[in-house]
């Protein structure tokens, strides 16, 4: 067998000491995308390693999820094949000798029916709300994505945790609260520190990462993910909020000095979909 490059060398040491871990855990305490390490551990199990890639779920919570994105017609199936990607829908762990190949399949969609305007038309509710409700009947108030500095969102997670996430500071440049901790910036980089806090207003747990999709949007339309580093002065998120729970943490950011930030955007997911939040930064 070829030896391990050094990232896969750390990952299966990580995972040689648990022996059984979450894919996202492994990837947070090594400060990596959890989609590269979740790539590089199937690639490993199918070089032979006794090495098991699965994943864990809640059924309920992810059909409740999948009930509610089809209803909003935000749902467009797995990645085509040749790509893959990885949700925090649930935790996903490795173990054991086992291969798993994976082999997406997308869904046939389905369209809905156009309804008899003379009749009393029925509308989808909210997600987490009663099936159906009439238009005659009082509607839920409607759901601001998109804020400044400073303002509460609101959002559902993939579990189907209602969250109330708030930008309470967006600290830019934030080179000094970065060197104090004892990092180094490149010659032409500067930090970016942005503080938010996750409200879990519902009865369900929020077990991701709150921070895990956090980007910056410049102004030419590029995004910026967060650096795998914390601060002393500024602690980062912890894995997970239960209910009635308010955590909060720091996210970091490294970035060219020269780019301008021009909004701060927070998902549920990799790619932007109906619960995305969005946070304008003002000069």
């Amino acid at each position: 067998m070829v030896a391990p490059d050094p990232v896969d060398a750390r990952l299966l040491a990580m995972l040689a000491d648990s022996g059984r871990a979450a894919v996202h855990e492994i990837a947070q305490r090594l400060g990596m995308d959890p989609r590269e390490a979740a790539m590089r551990l199937i690639t490993l199990s199918g070089s032979g390693l006794p090495l098991l890639v699965g994943v864990e779920c809640d059924p309920n919570g992810i059909r409740r999820a999948l009930a509610n994105a089809a209803a909003y017609g935000n749902y467009l199936g797995p990645p085509a094949s040749g790509s893959y990607a990885v949700h925090q829908s649930g935790p996903h762990h490795v173990s054991g000798p086992h291969q798993v190949p994976y082999a997406p399949q997308a869904p046939t969609s389905q369209p809905f029916p156009a309804q008899p305007q003379a009749q009393p038309q029925a509308t989808w509710g909210p997600p987490q709300s009663a099936g159906w409700v009439r238009a005659d009947q009082p509607q839920p108030r409607p759901v601001s994505r998109t804020g400044k500095i400073g303002s509460a969102l609101e959002a559902d997670s993939l579990e189907g945790a209602h969250l109330s996430i708030q930008l309470v500071e967006f600290v830019d440049p934030a080179d000094f609260l970065f060197t104090a901790a004892g990092y180094k910036l490149a010659e032409g980089e500067r930090a970016v520190v942005v503080h938010t806090e996750v409200t879990n207003t519902s009865q369900v747990p929020y077990t991701s990462l709150p921070d895990m999709y956090l980007v910056l949007v410049t102004k030419t339309g590029e995004t910026v993910t967060k650096a795998p580093v914390s601060l002393s002065s500024r602690p980062a998120h912890k894995l997970g909020v239960q209910p009635g729970e308010t955590a909060g943490g720091h996210t970091v950011f490294v970035l060219p000095d020269t780019t301008e930030v021009i909004q701060v955007r927070w998902s549920v997911r990799p790619e932007v979909d109906l619960n995305t939040l969005v946070w304008t930064v003002e000069d």
